[in-house]
């Protein structure tokens, strides 16, 4: 059976080279490169989901690959896809990357210039790892084979526009639906997950910032369990201890909490850190949060651009929510989608503080009305993303009838 590999290089050259030398191996099969690392694990997730066996035997990641750095993207390859082996090419030798590259998951490191041997034995080796590691899969349905659970993060445009809210109730409504589910705060100076849910806690996330290597023992003594079901991985009680968790960190534990959890849900707050920004990059799903408000839009345009611009993620691969919707306003959620060029919930969020405040103060947002508005919505909004069966959202919203473009429009007036 020939062995397919997959090369991801973002240098046109390095591309050339190395497909062409991929090319005259023996039993070789290379496949289309990808040129940088949001394409290369959109890539293995899609390929994983029809089954473990679609994946290539072999990714080679190229050293200059972006805009992920090369480490990083061979963690989360490894952590993500183990019955894959990634070969890491690069121009340094040193033991220091080598030992690095090993740390990361690599199974080999090959250096510039390629010579075809060196390539050969490389690919060779780690073709025949990862067969065994397939056998090894194939045979026991406790082993983790597949892209992990989905993640959703959620962003606000600002403050104060209802994004832990958002994210509370997702995650709820998703636990509701059998599956298991975490919720992560990342909004690592303000967050409030804890204060709205009444949480007393020790642990929080910057207890796994150091950690590179997350194991389902460490994971389990960080998260608190809320009487809901749900697990939560708190932000810091202090908020300057919020500098300690990194991009880097947080793209471990969020693969940490991918490969544990069914669903993971990542408060992500209204200012963008690198740990945000590392959570919104590998989301399944980012959702930006806003209301009908012009100042609100504004920031939601300015975020989506922001994104763009630090190559976070494209506007179209945003989805927004509009919540505190009315058909009263002036602004109607087809607008916001034209103004900020991504994609639109179906589902808008009504107005309705009445609802929220007793909760909101009480500290039990878990204990919404479930015959109320906002707590309906919400929860439609999670059974049109997937999380929940659709009887936990799905049908209600459709119920309540609208495309992406109008469906704010139809809305009852409150």
């Amino acid at each position: 059976m020939p062995t397919r590999i997959l090369p991801a290089v973002g240098d046109a050259d390095a591309v050339r080279s190395l497909v062409s030398l991929l090319s005259q191996l023996p039993d070789a099969e290379p496949v289309s490169p990808v040129t940088d690392s949001t394409q290369l694990v959109d890539t293995l997730a899609r390929l994983a989901a029809e089954s473990v066996d679609e994946l290539p035997e072999v990714v080679v990641v190229h050293e200059r690959i972006g805009p992920v750095p090369a480490l990083e993207l061979v963690r989360e390859v490894a952590l993500r896809f183990p019955a894959v082996g990634v070969i890491l090419v690069t121009t340094d030798a040193s033991p220091g990357l080598f030992s690095a590259a090993m740390d990361s998951g690599a199974r080999g490191l090959i250096t510039f210039p390629l010579a075809y041997d060196d390539l050969a034995t490389r690919v060779q080796a780690v073709a025949q790892w990862s067969a065994g590691v397939r056998r090894h899969l194939g045979g026991s349905t406790d082993v983790f084979t597949g892209p992990g659970g989905t993640v959703v993060t959620v962003s606000g445009a600002k403050g104060g526009v209802g994004t832990t809210l958002t994210a509370i109730q997702l995650a709820l409504a998703a636990q509701a639906s059998g599956r298991t589910t975490a919720l992560c705060d990342l909004d690592l100076q303000t967050g409030d997950v804890a204060s709205y849910l009444d949480v007393q806690f020790r642990r929080s996330v910057v207890d796994l910032a150091a950690i590179t290597d997350i194991s389902p023992r460490i994971l389990a003594e960080a998260v608190f369990r809320h009487d809901t079901g749900v697990d939560l991985l708190l932000a810091p009680a202090d908020g300057e201890r919020g500098e300690e968790v990194t991009d880097r960190a947080a793209r471990h534990i969020v693969g940490a909490l991918r490969a544990r959890y069914e669903v993971v849900v990542v408060d992500c707050g209204a200012q963008l850190s690198g740990a945000g920004a590392a959570a919104v990059e590998t989301a399944d799903t980012a959702l930006l949060v806003t209301t009908p408000d012009v100042v609100a839009v504004r920031g939601a345009k300015r975020t989506v651009r922001m994104w763009d611009r630090l190559q976070i993620r494209k506007a179209e691969e945003t989805t927004v929510v509009v919540n505190r919707h009315s058909r009263a306003t002036e602004i109607q959620p087809a607008l916001i989608q034209k103004i900020t060029g991504t994609a639109l919930a179906a589902t808008a969020v009504p107005a309705h503080f009445k609802e929220l405040q007793a909760a909101v103060d009480s500290g039990r947002l878990h204990a919404l009305d479930p015959k109320g508005p906002v707590r309906q919505a919400l929860w439609a909004l999670a059974g049109e993303l997937g999380l929940a069966a659709p009887a936990e959202g799905g049908q209600r919203r459709r119920a309540r009838g609208g495309d992406r473009g109008s469906a704010g429009l139809r809305r009852r007036k409150e």
